[in-house]
């Protein structure tokens, strides 16, 4: 059976179903209607909510409630997800699994509550403090909303790791029957946890604070150690690009929707691309790209910024070939029509009317518009 459901909603009820016990949270646009959901739904199935009374209160209430070993959860977007980089830091360091959900909205500072995707970098990158990354998983639907969140709890416990799940507001707000499918639950023995069974074990402590380099440094080495093991296991991406096609068109999330129908518009005139849709931007597919056909000229990234994924891209590609750009920022959505002109203008085809008035340029150096 399929449930009509927001992203949001989605998202929600399937942390519900996948055995998540404490979500903290606290009200963003356009996050909001997940904290709604909860506080409505979540005590009804055995969970604890609280809607703290900040974003940094949220993210270590997450600390305490993975270090006790209980399933969790907190969601915010964009500015919100900044005040949460310190949390983050310390819960990687300390090795506490959780799920923390960015629905993104455009940027830099408060900016505003339409859909953007200029948070690649800080969810890729590590917003806060030393070395780490946390695996981001990057839904394009609403029932891949519902999917993922099944997926990140589990890669969270099997490799003790904060996990990302980034959409754009876009996709948080959109509507989209959902088979609400229960994904069976990976069980992990937590030893290491500070639940109280001190009288069973010896005691646990868990900290990421350590003043000895040498201990410090075999720690980060160890976790490196996870995360290559993490880039060898999870990594995940949609590749629709056939022998004969010209453009690989690289795109996320929900505007890899959009890429779709500018690739279909393109076939129509004889012009063939194809997709590459990373499902993980963090492992990023980097292998796609060294096994492209050999019909392939041209790499065409498009995203919602002013050009943040593309340098994943173009270190994945070095100069095997060009790798184009085309963005909008400030929470403008393009349209098919804007991605297929950029492939013929790349191509030296006749550029059609838009029903925007919008610059394309080739960029293979930074920026977009």
């Amino acid at each position: 059976m399929k449930v009509l459901m927001k992203g949001n909603e989605a998202i929600s009820e399937a942390a519900i179903q996948a055995g998540c016990k404490a979500f903290f949270g606290y009200p963003i646009t356009p996050q909001n209607e997940i904290p709604e959901y909860m506080s409505r739904k979540f005590e009804q199935a055995g969970g604890i909510f609280i809607q703290a009374e900040s974003e940094v209160g949220a993210i270590n209430m997450v600390y305490g409630a993975a270090a006790a070993g209980a399933r969790t959860m907190t969601t915010s977007s964009s500015p919100g997800m900044a005040l949460k980089q310190e949390g983050i830091s310390y819960l990687c360091g300390a090795n506490l699994p959780c799920v923390i959900v960015n629905v993104a909205r455009c940027g830099p500072g408060l900016g505003g509550i339409l859909p953007a995707q200029s948070d690649y970098f800080q969810a890729t990158r590590g917003g806060g403090n030393g070395d780490y990354y946390t695996p981001v998983l990057a839904p394009s639907t609403v029932q891949e909303c519902w999917d993922m969140v099944f997926e990140a709890f589990d890669i969270a416990d099997k490799y003790r790791t904060p996990v990302t799940i980034l959409l754009d507001g876009m996709l948080g707000q959109m509507m989209e029957p959902v088979e609400m499918k229960v994904h069976p639950q990976l069980t992990v023995d937590k030893p290491w946890a500070t639940n109280g069974n001190a009288d069973k074990r010896p005691r646990n402590t868990i900290s990421s604070l350590s003043l000895f380099g040498d201990v410090l440094e075999a720690m980060n080495l160890d976790r490196f150690k996870i995360y290559d093991e993490i880039a060898k296991n999870e990594t995940a991406v949609e590749n629709t690009v056939e022998d004969g096609d010209t453009v690989a068109i690289v795109a996320y999330g929900a505007p890899s929707r959009i890429a779709v129908n500018a690739i279909d518009e393109l076939k129509n005139e004889g012009i063939n691309a194809g997709l590459i849709r990373p499902k993980t931007l963090w492992p990023f597919p980097s292998n796609i790209f060294k096994n492209l056909p050999k019909t392939v000229k041209h790499i065409l990234v498009a995203e919602l910024s002013m050009g943040q994924m593309v340098e994943d891209v173009r270190l994945a590609v070095g100069d095997a070939y060009p790798v184009h750009f085309y963005g909008r920022t400030g929470g403008v959505v393009f349209e098919p029509i804007e991605i297929s002109n950029k492939v013929r203008e790349i191509l030296g085809k006749p550029i059609k009317q838009t029903t925007q008035q919008s610059k394309t340029h080739d960029n293979n150096q930074k920026g977009g518009i």
